[in-house]
């Protein structure tokens, strides 16, 4: 698509003009474009989607080049994909997948440009353990295969 940067950059106007923030776009070679959004401090709602998606319309001309624009909300349980998702978990319970495979549930205490802090309770080890300790580590992204909140009710 020739009107990726134009479309990128409505999409970010949109959503810091309306305390929202972009996740994700992904425009596939057929020209499907799915733009992915959140907001620090509120759920988004069906008016910020269709809000923008006019917001977009106005600027991106399907005359130039047909489209078809997805607009929708990260989701509750969605993997976290940028930092700013990260800060409004802080405080939360996430459960973390490593690179390595090993899963571990946990609070995030903290998250920045360098990684996140975590905390949880490690199970003794050895046959019968039941003793529990609490263990805080510090995870770059790179040693984070995925994370995603859990919800509770």
């Amino acid at each position: 698509m020739k009107q990726a940067d134009i479309l990128k950059s409505a999409a970010n106007e949109y959503a810091q003009g309306n305390g929202l923030f972009v996740v994700d776009i992904v425009i596939s070679k057929d020209n499907d474009i799915d733009i992915t959004i959140d907001a620090d401090s509120r759920d988004v709602t069906l008016d910020d989607c269709v809000g923008m998606t006019g917001y977009i319309q106005e600027r991106v001309s399907r005359d130039e080049e047909d489209y078809s624009l997805t607009i929708g909300s990260a989701g509750l349980t969605a993997p976290f994909k940028v930092l700013r998702q990260w800060r409004k978990a802080v405080g939360g319970e996430i459960q973390v997948t490593r690179a390595t495979g090993e899963r571990v549930k946990a609070n995030l205490l903290a998250a920045d440009e360098d990684g996140v802090e975590i905390s949880y309770l490690k199970k003794g080890e050895g046959k019968g353990a039941k003793a529990k300790e609490t263990v805080t580590e510090h995870l770059s992204y790179n040693d984070i295969k995925t994370a995603k909140p859990i919800i509770k009710f």
